[in-house]
Parts: C-alpha cells; structure tokens; sequence
C-alpha cells in the first residue's frame, strides 16, 4: 500500500500540473494541498484514455517490475529495518510514484513537455538517537529528471534511483548528509497480493490495483548520516501497485502492516477505513510462510485493535500500538513503533515508520520487525522551499 492512488478532482488536477511546472525549479515551494487525503483520492469521471484494472492478469517478471503507462498511477516501495555493526538500529523508506495526467504525451515538440510527475520520498529511522529524518522530491518525466527505463531495470528521481538485475535490487538515495546504498536479494518468491495480484480497494468495479510484493529482502550496503557511514545489514519489503483508480468516495485512509517473524513467516495486512470510522470489508492480507507459500486472508479473518496513540505536535493522532490476531492461524501479535515519531509532513501527511512485534504463533513465541503505513489522520502542515520538501522528527 501507499498514500497515493489518484482521482483527480479539479483542484487536485492542478496542484499536479503546478508540479509540472514546479519540477525542476531551484526558487519555489511544492503547491500546497492541505493535506486533504480525501480530495486527493476522491472520485471523478473516469477517463476512457486510461486502462482500468478490471480482473486478473497474467504477471511476467523482469517485466512487470517495469512501468505500466496505460494506468494512471505506479509505485515501487521500498521499507526496510537496519542493524549497523555495533548493534545500532535503523529503519529506512525509499518509494518512487508516478503519476500520469493525460493517457497520452502531449503533441508538442518542447523537450520540456511532459504528461507524467514522478514524486519520491526517502526517510530514515535513528533508533538511538530517537531521530527520524525525510525528504520529498518532485519532477516531470522529461529531460531526463525522473523515469523509467527496462532494459536495464532503473527507475528514478534526480539522483534517487532504484536499480533491478537478476540478483535483485540496488538502491541509492543521498541529501543533506542522510544517504543509503544498499543491495538487497530475495529469499521468498514474488508473493500476488489479494486474488492472484488483483487487490480490490472496494467492491465498486474497477477500484482496485495490480499489486504484488517481495516480503523478505535480504539487505546489506551503507548508511550515512551526518555524523558518520554504518555499515548495515537486515531485511526489507517491497511493495509494487498499479492502477488507474482505487479508493471510493467514502474512504478515508488505511492502516497497512508489513510484519517479518523471526519463525520465517511474513504478514501484510490493510485495512481500509470509512469516513464513519467503520473497516471496509474490501480489507485484506496475506501470509507467507518460510517456503513462500502464500495464503489470502480476507477481512473476516484478520482482528485488528488500537491499543495506544500518539499524538503529533503538528496535530492529528495516530493509532501506533496494535494488537493483531488471526485466529485461524493460531497467531497473535502486539505491534509498537520503534520511534513514535515517524511522522511525514509532506504532500499528503501520514505515518510511516519501523516496529518491532511480539506474540504467539501456534505454541511457540515469535518475534519480528516491520513497517506500518497510517493515512488519512492528518492534514498537511509544513513546507521548505526549493521544490523540495525535508523535515525532522
């Protein structure tokens, strides 16, 4: 999951031409949208240019890890938890978006047009030091700014970039003395997230996306920050969608949970949540096993509760303690963030940060780390100038 599957309304529509505009610029602020998670996800007429997810496709890999321009949005989201030599703990987060204003380029000869905004967000967690860091960029799909390219697999922003081969994924992201360069391998298979890779988001046709996952990345390679580099090794997810249309009218966010067991089993969960503050039945998961058999799990089957808050200083409160069972799996977690503060006051505010669980799973205890992903609490409070967007928490 992620926190942008655009509809566009008119104002949102706007906000993203001013990105095109904005894109590249030294002198000027993103457009300010206040936050609204709703406008950014409402509903519109859908626009017959754009290809709609509308039931199962045959997934062919490298090729589906590149862009799917025929559908209005695109994602590869990476998350991971950290430990340096020494024993120090990290948490990072790297996602690239696309996001597709027209269906088609622009018939103009102007190698500045452009009918694509690539967005990023690059974040890292500093356990110890109680420290969260974050950066926002923006760029239009021209002139060599930000894109996708297949053969060999790149997908950037600037100098962010995330680099796929047949061993797995390279990834690199660097500003203001905060950077990562990390390899990453598989241990599982692909996992296709909800009916064979399509994810529904409501039971409205055509709200939905092609979703799949990589849920246990082995990862080793460098984090710097200003004080000094680390070495690090440990485990990250990635998560890919595409679609043209996702969220209804009355959603307001999610709650979404990618969890690594020390048993070797893997879980994703999201819960989709109605203005009302109801869970909309078209939440679901998924379990991985150690072989990387993977079983769907579908609302009815996974019990999810609060079990503490956080408020942030820049206002809006966030559930950040859970305790998550499945009862048909015998499994029973408690889930807590390893830095409250792990907030993004970006675009769209949300919470996205590292934590750690505990629990039982059949007779045996388990423990893991993971990434939880909380939207649609907050709205937009802060901007830096410079077309880019950095913050402390």
């Amino acid at each position: 999951m992620t926190v942008f599957c655009f509809r566009y309304p008119p104002s949102v529509k706007a906000m993203l031409l001013g990105l095109l505009l904005l894109a590249g610029c030294s002198d000027s602020p993103p457009p300010e949208t206040g936050g609204d998670l709703g406008a950014l996800l409402g509903e519109v007429e859908d626009d017959p240019g754009f290809a709609r997810v509308a039931g199962p496709r045959e997934f062919r890999f490298p090729e589906d890890h590149g862009a799917h321009p025929a559908y209005r949005n695109e994602w590869w989201y990476f998350t991971g938890n950290l430990t340096a030599d020494g024993g120090r703990r990290f948490g990072y987060q790297l996602v690239i978006f696309r996001t597709a204003l027209t269906p088609r380029p622009p018939a103009r000869t102007s190698a500045w047009a452009a009918h694509q905004v690539y967005m990023a967000h690059f974040a890292i967690t500093d356990v110890r030091a109680e420290r969260f860091r974050y950066f926002e960029r923006f760029a239009r799909g021209a002139l060599g700014l930000a894109g996708v390219r297949t053969s060999p697999l790149r997908i950037w922003l600037e100098d962010w970039r995330i680099e796929g081969d047949s061993e797995g994924w390279r990834l690199i992201a660097a500003q203001d003395g905060h950077a990562i360069d990390l390899r990453l391998r598989p241990r599982k298979p692909i996992v296709l997230q909800g009916e064979q890779g399509l994810s529904r988001k409501s039971l409205r046709p055509g709200h939905a996306s092609y979703y799949y996952s990589q849920t246990r990345l082995e990862t080793r390679g460098t984090l710097r920050l200003p004080s000094g580099d680390f070495r690090v090794a440990g485990s990250s997810w990635l998560d890919r969608e595409w679609s043209s249309s996702a969220l209804a009218t009355d959603q307001v966010g999610w709650d979404w949970f990618a969890l690594q067991l020390d048993d070797g089993y893997d879980l994703m969960f999201y819960r989709l949540r109605r203005k009302d503050g109801s869970a909309d039945p078209a939440s679901s998961g998924t379990l991985v096993d150690p072989e990387g058999r993977a079983t769907h799990l579908p609302f009815e089957a996974v019990r999810l509760s609060p079990r503490g808050h956080w408020t942030s200083p820049r206002g809006g409160r966030y559930p950040l303690r859970w305790r998550l069972q499945v009862p048909e799996h015998d499994l029973i977690l408690d889930i807590a963030p390893l830095l409250e503060q792990q907030e993004l006051d970006v675009t769209v505010r949300y919470w996205e940060g590292a934590v750690t669980v505990s629990g039982r799973h059949g007779n045996r205890a388990v423990r893991g780390r993971g990434y939880v992903e909380l939207t649609g609490y907050a709205t937009t409070a802060g901007r830096t100038s410079e077309g880019k967007t950095g913050g402390d928490g």
